[in-house]
């Protein structure tokens, strides 16, 4: 090789060729180092490959590159206060074996695909699978639109690809209502921390989640009308709107029955707060009252919800009343836990067309005028 057409940024020095070189990638803008040899030709090879590795090196740390692991846990963290935590946890958990390590702007419906097929091999419903896929999705969405690196960049410089979901037409589950001699089969094959949340849940109507997170300073004690209801917060409920949850006589001896086993949640299981009630003990349960397992039919917890709401229908409650579920009067409210008492009676819940016949005193009117300033102050 002729002497103008070396490599410059190379000196020798003691018989070894030395590394001498302007790089705009390099510490300083200077890389200097030994080649360790005493070869031009090598010494050059050197060079090109520590110029390229230097660059690369420089160019990994102007884009912080996060995996979804890494993303999903911090969404995890800013979720951690909501009902919902433990149910995408859950998501997280099984999705992580397939996309938890790549990179975040490498997750698509292409890498995704293992994780569809797997979910299909497990005879998960179109339903749940999408669930989780809204979970990617926000957490993708989060990672473009909110996070930002030290240096401000934003963790996906780019709008994430959309997730396409699962066509659910014609495959969701459909609702099993329990009967009341179906209840009493399940209720008595669930151990008693499951009996007591279902029977908590059947009767108000509450939601898998908001039994779990129930909490006793969420109580508020109504002494004029000898009962109490329970306020949920926006955090915690599915729609995120505040409601109240009230009272039959079957859900008030439930809570009483549970007052002082643990000193912030009412559902527990060996002094620990439930997780979910649809647990394989429920499952086993299910199937030892020989209830429906056939392909769909809804066999979880929600069937609960769906009791509540039938025998709320057969005692002709009407929709408006079912569903009002933000702020209430004092009168309001007393309407709401007359509505709930409706559903104790087997007799009348059996009967469809029942209709809720229910005259208020001058006595009872009087006394509930009387608080509606206290309850509502109470209520926010």
């Amino acid at each position: 090789m002729s002497k103008r057409n070396r490599m410059p940024g190379l000196r020798q020095k003691g018989g070894i060729w030395h590394i001498e070189k302007r790089c705009r990638y390099a510490t300083g803008g200077w890389l200097r180092e030994s080649t360790g040899t005493s070869s031009r030709n090598k010494a050059e090879q050197i060079l090109i490959r520590r110029l390229a590795e230097v660059e690369e090196e420089s160019r990994r740390h102007e884009v912080a590159i996060f995996t979804f692991e890494e993303a999903a846990f911090r969404y995890l963290e800013e979720i951690a206060h909501k009902s919902s935590a433990d149910t995408i946890a859950m998501h997280l958990d099984q999705l992580f074996p397939f996309i938890g390590s790549l990179p975040i702007a490498q997750v698509h419906d292409g890498t995704i695909r293992p994780f569809i097929e797997h979910g299909n091999e497990r005879h998960l419903s179109p339903k749940t699978i999408n669930n989780m896929l809204g979970v990617v999705s926000t957490v993708l969405n989060r990672a473009a639109r909110v996070w930002r690196d030290e240096d401000g960049q934003p963790w996906l410089r780019q709008a994430p690809a959309q997730i396409s979901r699962l066509s659910v037409k014609g495959k969701q589950a459909k609702p099993y209502p329990l009967s009341w001699s179906e209840q009493d089969t399940l209720f008595q094959e669930l151990p008693r921390h499951l009996a007591d949340a279902a029977l908590f849940a059947v009767n108000t109507g509450c939601r898998e989640q908001e039994v779990c997170q129930l909490r006793w300073d969420w109580e508020v004690q109504l002494p004029e009308m000898e009962t109490s209801v329970f306020v949920l917060g926006a955090d915690f409920t599915k729609t995120g709107t505040e409601r109240v949850v009230v009272l039959n006589a079957v859900a008030r001896r439930v809570i009483e029955s549970r007052r002082g086993m643990h000193k912030e949640r009412v559902f527990t299981y060996q002094s620990k707060p439930l997780g979910k009630l649809h647990s394989s003990a429920w499952k086993r349960a299910w199937k030892a009252a020989k209830l429906p397992t056939e392909p769909g039919i809804l066999k979880g917890v929600h069937n609960l919800r769906h009791t509540f709401g039938r025998r709320l229908r057969s005692a002709g409650i009407p929709l408006e009343t079912r569903k009002a579920s933000t702020h209430y009067s004092a009168a309001e409210l007393d309407e709401l836990i007359s509505a709930s008492e409706s559903i104790v009676s087997r007799g009348r819940t059996e009967t469809p067309n029942l209709m809720l016949i229910r005259q208020h005193s001058e006595k009872t009117v009087g006394k509930v005028s009387e608080m509606k300033k206290g309850l509502t102050k109470k209520l926010g």
